[in-house]
């Protein structure tokens, strides 16, 4: 399995998973259609799926056709015969193929995707947990719902789902697990992860790579499970130490103060 990164808009990623025996492909989040099909003729590969993580919360990105599913209807103009999947109770533009919460999809020879939910950003929103046949390590494309050292914004969901999807659903991945998300914003949550843990030497030696991988023009994705367990403050709430720091005895307690602590950042 080969995984390419495109940057795409300002900030965001969508990525190309490729099964190098047969050079099929799916893309996650395909917001530039035309990228997306550049980078799949340079490399020689056919475009069978598309793996949508969420609709937009946004009226302005939804009118706008732009982010997360806002290339959907194009590319499917461009490759008529693709298959675009999404979330079964998310409005995904474009959707062909709605997905339940375990559902299992099949990419070329090698490749397993499996569906989970993992709600709160938006209602429906998927994390596609990927693995390969001959054992290479797994990755998982989280789109909204976990960011490297960080989540997305509780908008059309609660903090116990934030838990259930970070600490329960995906944090029970195993750790080897690459993290790919939809945003390149380790560097901002790194610098607020630090004033939840100042102690943390984690925290402090990642920043200051990621600072390195940015001054480079380098992505800092994909990160791993065991690394987010060790320095994402939303995926540490069950930590006693992190409770206390932020003065609640519980993880849900924990998880919504921290995000509340993170809207109102100014780093």
């Amino acid at each position: 399995m080969q995984i390419l990164h495109i940057p795409c808009l300002e900030d965001n990623y969508s990525y190309m998973i490729i099964d190098e025996a047969t050079k099929e492909a799916a893309v996650v989040d395909p917001v530039e259609p035309h990228k997306i099909l550049r980078v799949a003729q340079e490399n020689g590969v056919h475009l069978k799926l598309v793996l949508t993580t969420h609709h937009h919360w946004s009226i302005l990105f939804l009118l706008c056709g732009l982010d997360h599913a806002g290339g959907n209807e194009k590319i499917k103009q461009l490759v008529p015969e693709i298959k675009i999947y999404g979330g079964s109770i998310d409005n995904v533009k474009g959707c062909t193929n709605k997905l339940e919460n375990g559902d299992k999809l099949s990419l070329g020879a090698d490749i397993n995707i499996l569906s989970l939910h993992t709600p709160c950003h938006t209602k429906g929103h998927i994390s596609y947990y990927v693995t390969v046949k001959d054992g290479e390590d797994p990755a998982v494309f989280t789109g909204d719902t976990l960011f490297i050292a960080g989540c997305g914004k509780f908008f059309e969901g609660t903090a116990e789902q934030m838990y259930q999807s970070l600490c329960i659903t995906l944090g029970s991945l195993p750790k080897p697990t690459r993290v790919y998300c939809g945003h390149e914003y380790t560097v901002k949550n790194l610098q607020f992860a630090l004033t939840v843990e100042p102690d943390n030497a984690k925290l402090a030696e990642k920043l200051s790579w990621a600072e390195n991988k940015r001054r480079a023009s380098l992505p800092t994705v994909p990160s791993t499970i065991e690394e987010e367990l060790g320095t994402n403050p939303f995926m540490r709430v069950d930590l006693p130490e992190v409770q206390e720091k932020v003065g609640c005895k519980s993880p849900v307690e924990a998880i919504q103060e921290i995000r509340q602590r993170k809207d109102n950042w100014r780093g």
